[in-house]
């Protein structure tokens, strides 16, 4: 079996019982035998079930991350920016919807080291996200009368619950799911919306651990 066979099924089988079983009630014998390989494979590549369970959620950070970089890196307006991030990020996090549903239901059984890394990761991601929030602001397209990380949690909450109550077989695919969300969110955050409210300096840092 090829290196990336064997982390592909032994991620594959570890999020499917994760998500059954729960993450404590899994040992890493199931999912050696879930997977079709031996435990000398899975501990070649994930030294402890706690590797597992951060490898789930690092995979998916890393590709929202590598979406998000070439999003910015294109270099078109503000506005058209951010929307393109917010549908990639809700379109990926549906492609992984199983993926998403077991991190945040037992990330915080993750060892403190690996916690404190994902704590880094997400953040980098969330302050460049907040870092086109407030580049529409100074253009004068969002509302600065709700601290940026506000507007960044209030977007992210979403993503992060879409588990709880989207299922890919209904009536909207995550097309449509995504487009919808976004404008929601866009609205929501336009200079627009702020009505009559008095404004207030948005937090130069902005980060959001959601």
């Amino acid at each position: 079996m090829k290196q990336t066979s064997v982390v592909d099924e032994v991620t594959r089988a570890a999020v499917e019982l994760f998500a059954s079983r729960g993450y404590a009630n899994t040992s890493v014998q199931q999912v050696v035998e879930a997977a079709g390989v031996t435990k000398g494979a899975l501990y070649h590549y994930f030294q402890s079930k706690d590797d597992l369970l951060f490898g789930i959620y690092e995979r998916l950070l890393s590709l929202q991350t590598e979406h998000l970089n070439a999003i910015v890196e294109r270099g078109e307006p503000t506005a058209e920016t951010l929307r393109a991030v917010c549908v990639d990020v809700i379109e990926t996090s549906v492609d992984h919807l199983l993926e998403g549903t077991v991190f945040f239901r037992s990330a915080h059984m993750l060892s403190a080291p690996r916690q404190q890394e994902v704590t880094r990761r997400r953040r980098a991601y969330h302050d460049t996200f907040a870092g086109l929030i407030e580049a529409g602001q100074a253009e004068g397209l969002y509302r600065t009368d709700v601290p940026v990380a506000v507007l960044v949690a209030h977007f992210f909450s979403d993503v992060h619950y879409l588990s709880h109550w989207y299922s890919p077989e209904g009536p909207e695919d995550k097309t449509v799911l995504a487009n919808q969300l976004t404008d929601l969110f866009l609205v929501s955050i336009s200079a627009a919306s702020a009505g009559s409210a008095p404004a207030v300096r948005p937090h130069a840092t902005s980060a959001v651990e959601g």
